[in-house]
Order: C-alpha cells, then structure tokens, then sequence
C-alpha cells in the first residue's frame, strides 16, 4: 500500500486526484485499472489546538491577566 498527499482538481464539473509517478509505477497501475481510493481531509493539528483555545477563551470569563494571576498564586503556596 502507498500512501500520498495530494490536492483535488477540477475536471470539467466534476474533482479529480492526480496519482504520483511513483505510485502507478509501484503499484504497475495502468489506464483504466480499478483502485480503492480512501478519502481523509487533511487536517493542521496547530489550527485545531489554537482553534480549541479559542473557544475556551470565549467560555471563560476571567482574562488571562487573572488566570495567570491565580496559577502564580497556586504555585507559590506549593512551594512556599
């Protein structure tokens, strides 16, 4: 099994994916073989972490100034 990134194209009204090189040659595909395509949308674990953050941020209503206030405090009365 080969596994690629690539992007979608458009192909007259419909999408189409183009195969690496190296993959139809691997796998000696050729024109109008049939394969299995299984389709996962690419996801950035950073915007979703930050996206994640962002809605804690509009839950919460202390400002961060407060909350890093409050973790200090926290801090300070374990290790005093």
């Amino acid at each position: 099994m080969f596994r690629s990134e690539t992007k979608l194209r458009a192909w007259g009204n419909s999408v189409g994916v183009i195969l690496p090189k190296e993959l139809v040659k691997e796998e000696k595909l050729s024109i109008d073989d049939e394969v299995e395509v299984i389709v996962k949308k690419k996801s950035n674990p950073l915007k979703d972490a930050f996206g994640k953050l962002r809605e804690f941020k509009a839950k919460s209503y202390k400002s961060t100034d407060e909350i890093l206030r409050e973790v200090d405090e926290e801090l300070k009365s374990r290790f005093d």
